[in-house]
């Protein structure tokens, strides 16, 4: 039976969800490192929001662990290239607390504006200091938006709507895009000098980390307001406190802090900056919506092979599963065909798409293509990690697409590049929907493959039929098929050959001996 850990706090509805689709769930809240290095390889899936790590030591005590299951945007608590080479999919849910978050900015940009929790602090104390709070209005401003993506795009509709100018900078920002939202895309240096209001949506990356520090304040408006939802390393904190001593940045809004929690920080206390203990998903519909999310979504891919929101695998949707479930099954054993044939060092692996496949999503294919192929080879592979290990091992992955029609209505070719050659293997689906060989190399052959299998490489040659079942007679392997094909009369030829049971060494040492056969090797699917 499939079973999930739920290790942090989440709404009592990720649980039902589990349990409604017959997934036994634990929620144990509270573990400590060890306790869940412990206890995790009992399970298929973990469900965390921001208290669980998930180190590589936590990995590598999840032997049977598939997916783990971010509650939430930011997976900072989770070793993603780790969780990628144990081939377990990380998901996060960065649609459920995007409004939430979006708000939370446009909530603190008016408040840094009009020094609002100042003046409610000062009135409360029986003050009424109103020429101490002269704020700006946000009309007809310019905001600008580091990181239009899902949240970005939800804050520029808002100020839009307030009557700002919005500009945003966002590599990956199409221009179609930035006009469909009604935003102009600019490049930083652009966004910096232009903006009265800075805010980030971007993730924390190598790129972006410390994006706004002593260069970048140095070169936005004096009196610029900064608002960060997003990650606290995004800002080099002791160059903003150098920004707001010398006025050049008249006020911050800020959730998220380089330390967190944040008990202790230089920009405490200053009274131009607002402060909230990263509350940007805090709200009771958030952590329903981001819940129930996490829990569909894991559900889906432990029962179904669904993949949604993943951060290290391409995604794929349960149609698209069920849809692909035949080609699956051909490609992997395509991959597992070449790899158990594969002896020398690869290079690069070539894998072609032609006809009725090409309208699907290929993707997940070529994943399974290179775990078939390399799993024989160094194991421990599936199609979550195989991509990341050939790219570890310098094995260029080339995926194409020929849309046409050849001799068949869909067909894979896996071809292997080595420093001693190529090696390669094309199949098929016939009308039944299994996978069928045809063609290694380039001799054809139409051939299934099962379980057991005797693969050799031979001179066309009379009496090699012959002798090759008088030896597997005398070893009592019962042929199952018998599968031929050559290049031309009396030059190569191969013989695929299904066994009941597998092909002990003896009899393939005694294969490897007759006069005909160049290469003979037992293969298992």
């Amino acid at each position: 039976m499939v079973k999930v850990l739920i290790s942090d706090k989440l709404s009592p509805l990720a649980k039902e969800i589990f349990e409604r689709r017959g997934i036994e769930t634990d929620q144990i809240v509270g573990l400590t490192k060890e306790e869940l290095e412990e206890k995790i390889h009992q399970y298929d899936g973990l469900a965390i929001r921001s208290a669980t790590k998930v180190t590589p030591k936590i990995l590598a005590a999840a032997k049977n662990l598939k997916v783990v299951g971010r509650a939430g945007i930011g997976v900072d608590n989770v070793d993603i290239p780790a969780a990628t080479a144990n081939g377990v999919v990380v998901m996060n849910t960065p649609f459920g607390n995007s409004i939430t978050t979006a708000e939370h900015a446009i909530a603190l940009m008016f408040a840094v504006a009009r020094q609002i929790p100042e003046a409610s602090a000062s009135t409360h104390a029986g003050k009424w200091e109103k020429s101490r709070f002269m704020g700006v209005e946000l009309t007809s401003k310019t905001l600008g938006i580091i990181g239009c993506g899902n949240i970005g795009a939800i804050v520029a509709n808002r100020a839009l709507g307030l009557k700002m100018k919005v500009v945003a900078f966002d590599p990956f920002l199409s221009e179609e895009r930035a006009e469909e939202i009604g935003v102009e895309k600019v490049d930083l240096d652009t966004l910096l000098a232009r903006a009265d209001f800075i805010s980030l949506h971007t993730p924390l990356t190598d790129s972006t980390r410390g994006i706004l520090g002593k260069d970048a304040f140095a070169k936005m408006k004096d009196g610029v307001r900064i608002i960060n939802c997003a990650r606290g390393g995004l800002i080099d904190e002791a160059a903003l406190k150098d920004a707001l001593d010398s006025g050049k940045v008249a006020g911050a809004g800020l959730d998220v802090f380089e330390v967190e929690p944040a008990k202790e920080n230089a920009l405490f206390g200053y009274e131009n900056v607002v402060a909230t203990p990263h509350l940007g998903a805090s709200t009771a519909e958030a952590q329903v919506n981001v819940a129930v999310q996490v829990a569909e979504q894991m559900a889906d891919y432990l029962l179904d092979g669904a993949v949604t929101n993943a951060l290290n695998m391409p995604s794929l949707t349960a149609e698209e599963s069920k849809r692909l479930s035949p080609y699956m099954s051909l490609v992997r054993q395509l991959g597992s065909f070449v790899g158990q044939l594969t002896e020398n060092a690869i290079k690069e692996i070539q894998i072609e798409y032609q006809g009725d496949v090409t309208e699907l999503n290929v993707r997940p294919l070529t994943s399974i293509v290179v775990e078939g192929l390399l799993s024989p080879l160094m194991g421990n592979v599936n199609m979550v990690n195989a991509l990341s290990i050939a790219k570890d091992r310098d094995i260029n992955v080339i995926e194409s697409k020929h849309e046409g029609e050849g001799d068949y209505h869909t067909l894979v070719s896996v071809t292997v590049v080595t420093d001693k050659g190529d090696f390669s293997v094309e199949g098929t689906l016939f009308a039944d929907r299994r996978p069928r060989i045809v063609q290694v190399d380039d001799i054809r052959l139409e051939g299934e493959l099962t379980e057991n299998m005797i693969f050799a490489t031979n001179d066309d040659q009379p009496g090699f039929i012959g002798a090759l079942g008088t030896i597997l007679g005398e070893g009592n392997l019962n042929i199952a098929t018998f599968n031929l094909g050559r290049h031309n009369e009396g030059g190569r030829a191969i013989a695929l050959v299904a066994v009941d049971q597998p092909a002990p060494a003896e009899i393939i040492a005694k294969i490897s001996k007759l006069n005909q056969v160049r290469r003979v090797k037992a293969l298992n699917f």
